[in-house]
C-alpha cells in the first residue's frame, strides 16, 4: 500500500517506521515547510494519508488530501466535533473516505470499551459520582484531550444522570493551576495534567461513600497509537466512508 504522512513529528516518525516495517512504501512526507507539497502528483498517488498534525490546521489538511482523491486516517483532535457534520456529508454523499479517531491504542480501544460496560453497570447505582483525569505531554495543545472526549461520551450515553462532560482544573506544565467549571450533579468533570513527556494516561473514578471504583489506561509510548493508525490504513483501503475505531474492531 502506498501511504502519504501529513505531519512528521514524533508520531510521524513512528508511522512511518511501522509502516515500512509492515510492507507499505511511504510516497508523500508533508510537514510544516513543505505544506504546498500536498498538491503534487506524488502525495495524489497514495492510498490512503495519516494525518497527525494540529487542530489549526488538520481540517484543511483532511479537504485538501480529500479533493486530491486520497483517503484519509486522522488522529488530530480538537477539531471535529465542529466539523463532524460536513465530514459526514462529505463521505456518505460524496464518496470521500475519512477515518477519524481520538485515540489508535487498541488499549483504548477496549478501554473504551470497559468503560462503556461499566457506564452501563453504574447507571443503576446512583450513590456514585464519577469524574475523570487525564495526562498528557506538555506539548499538547487542546484540553482535555479527544481520548477523554470520547470516554466522556462513553459515560453519558450510558449514564442517565450525566448528562455532558464540563472542563474542570488544567494544571499546566509549570505547575499553575488554570481552574475550570465546579462538578455540578448533572454534569461529567474531566480534570487535565500537562507534565513531562506523558504519552498519555486516563483514569475514570466512582466514587461513593462506602468505596471508589478506578479504571486507568496508561500508555507507555507511542508505538500503540502508531500501530493503530496503520491498521486503520490498511482497513481504510478497502473501505469507505466515514469511519472510526468501532468500524476496526468491533467489540
Amino acid at each position: 500500500m502506498k501511504i502519504a504522512l501529513i505531519g512528521y513529528g514524533k508520531m510521524g516518525k513512528t508511522i512511518e517506521k511501522i509502516a515500512i516495517d509492515r510492507g507499505h512504501e511511504i510516497v508523500s512526507i508533508i510537514d510544516i515547510d513543505n505544506r504546498e507539497e500536498i498538491m503534487s502528483k506524488e502525495f495524489a498517488s497514495a492510498d490512503v494519508a495519516i494525518e497527525f498534525t494540529a487542530p489549526s490546521v488538520a481540517y484543511d489538511n483532511c479537504i485538501k488530501a480529500m479533493n486530491a482523491g486520497v483517503k484519509v486516517v486522522s488522529g488530530s483532535t480538537g477539531w471535529i466535533h465542529k466539523h463532524q457534520e460536513q465530514m459526514q456529508r462529505l463521505c456518505n454523499e460524496e464518496g470521500k473516505t475519512l477515518f477519524w479517531s481520538s485515540n489508535f491504542s487498541l488499549g483504548v480501544a477496549i478501554f473504551s470499551a470497559v468503560n462503556r460496560y461499566l457506564a452501563k453497570i453504574m447507571n443503576r447505582f446512583p450513590g456514585y459520582d464519577v469524574e475523570m483525569e487525564e495526562t498528557h505531554h506538555i506539548h499538547k495543545l487542546d484540553a482535555p484531550s479527544g481520548t477523554a472526549i470520547t470516554l466522556s461520551e462513553g459515560i453519558t450515553e450510558n449514564i442517565e444522570r450525566k448528562s455532558e462532560w464540563i472542563m474542570g482544573n488544567l494544571t499546566n506544565p509549570d505547575g499553575s493551576v488554570t481552574t475550570g467549571a465546579e462538578a455540578t450533579p448533572d454534569k461529567l468533570r474531566i480534570n487535565a495534567i500537562r507534565r513531562d513527556e506523558v504519552p498519555g494516561i486516563h483514569t475514570i473514578t466512582y466514587t461513593s461513600e462506602a468505596d471508589t471504583i478506578r479504571i486507568t489506561h496508561d500508555a507507555k509510548n507511542r508505538s500503540g497509537f502508531a500501530l493503530g493508525a496503520v491498521l486503520a490504513a490498511e482497513y481504510v483501503k478497502e473501505h469507505n466512508g466515514f469511519l472510526g475505531m468501532k468500524d476496526l474492531f468491533d467489540f
